[in-house]
């Protein structure tokens, strides 16, 4: 199984899975350090890949296609922040419900089939197809929104509005912070991403299936809080949100390729979840 593990193939693979699940961590990162969670991001992932597969196949270009896939995305954060901050309700419940909502919704739709990419082939090529050695551009997107969110959280004000908000409400209120807003702008930020990563996984494979992303919500927190963001909120970084992901990426990998059944991985993800 080791020498399986370490050849370029293998470890290119995890990396593109990686991809992916941690563009969505970093989402997820910057809304936990708030102390918001959102359960709803792998049904937007999947229905972002419907969306943009549906657009690209009347003929819209794919470039339009994905700006308006994104704009849905984020409009389901929007909505999701709106809710939880009106009704004080808290965003697991309210996350959780769009969550069923929209799966509910892309099960009724497409009746569980799934679709084929036939749209351009300009962002998938932009966004997933093979470059050379099994390296694809969602690996650069990743790392490079790794860069742009870790600056954006370590180094600008609304980066320490983020930690203020998370670590005590009223002491950021004391100090002239807009929770609401901030929260508001992380959960679109959060549900954006996940389209995003909607997005590249039908580049990649050319379908979409209502499946896609099942489970992923959980995957993500987990990647977060394996990389040291709080659950209850505060502090975190978006480094180890990074690290989290491939840390979660091999593991999953390692279990497949010894063998082991997959509610092993399962396991592995509620014990993280609950240490």
């Amino acid at each position: 199984m080791g020498r399986q593990f370490f050849t370029l193939s293998n470890l290119v693979g995890i990396f593109t899975i990686v991809s992916e699940l941690g563009i969505m961590a970093i989402g997820v990162a910057f809304l936990m350090i708030s102390r918001e969670f959102d359960l709803s991001v792998g049904a937007v992932y999947a229905a972002s890949a419907f969306i943009f597969g549906l657009l690209a196949n009347t003929g819209l270009p794919s470039p339009l296609a994905l700006v308006i896939t994104l704009i849905f995305a984020s409009l389901i954060g929007f909505v999701n922040g709106m809710i939880t901050l009106r009704t004080r309700i808290p965003s697991f419940i309210t996350t959780l419900g769009m969550m069923m909502i929209l799966r509910g919704v892309l099960l009724a739709i497409t009746k569980g089939v799934t679709i084929s990419y036939e749209g351009d082939a300009i962002v998938p090529t932009i966004l997933a197809r093979g470059i050379a050695y099994g390296f694809r551009p969602s690996h650069f997107w990743f790392i490079a929104l790794t860069l742009l969110f870790i600056f954006i959280l370590n180094r600008t004000r609304y980066g320490n509005w983020v930690f203020a908000v998370g670590g005590g409400q009223e002491a950021a209120r004391s100090m002239g912070v807009d929770i609401n807003k901030v929260k508001l702008i992380n959960f679109t930020i959060s549900a954006l991403l996940a389209g995003l990563a909607g997005c590249i996984v039908i580049s990649r494979f050319l379908i979409a299936n209502p499946a896609f992303g099942a489970g992923s919500e959980l995957e993500v927190i987990t990647a977060v809080v394996i990389g040291g963001t709080l659950l209850t909120g505060g502090y975190g970084t978006i480094l180890g949100a990074f690290l989290g992901a491939f840390l979660v990426g091999m593991i999953r990998t390692g279990l497949l390729l010894s063998g082991a059944p997959g509610y092993w991985y399962q396991a592995f993800i509620g014990i993280v979840l609950i240490v």
